[in-house]
């Protein structure tokens, strides 16, 4: 059995930051809601998915990238998401650039906070 989906969390200028890398996509997207929904709700408004290293983003993905930036807006919160170029053609597809607030580097989120 392969793992599609990996990533580590750290804290950056009170703001939690999660690089993944693999695939976003129906088999990973439930566990992937899961955590990064946990950690919001034990400490910081504010986090940055570095979604820079993925490989693949389907309709799952979206969704739950939908799902978790309307419960940080729910919280008062701010989600900022490092993309590629393979993320952000596809969240241009659904025309979700805006809503999802796609940055080029980690240090451009950084400086957003």
């Amino acid at each position: 059995m392969t793992v599609s989906l990996r990533g580590t969390r750290e804290v950056k200028k009170n703001c939690q930051v999660f690089h993944l890398l693999g695939q976003l996509d129906a088999f990973s997207e439930p566990t992937f809601q899961r955590v990064i929904l946990s950690y919001t709700k034990e400490s910081a408004n504010q986090i940055i998915l570095d979604l820079s290293q993925i490989d693949f983003i389907d309709s799952s993905g979206l969704g739950a990238l939908v799902r978790i930036a309307k419960h940080m807006d729910g919280i008062k919160g701010k989600m900022q998401i490092v993309s590629n170029p393979r993320v952000t053609q596809t969240v241009k597809m659904v025309r979700l650039e805006k809503f999802l607030n796609l940055k080029n580097s980690l240090d451009e989120a950084l400086k957003d906070i």
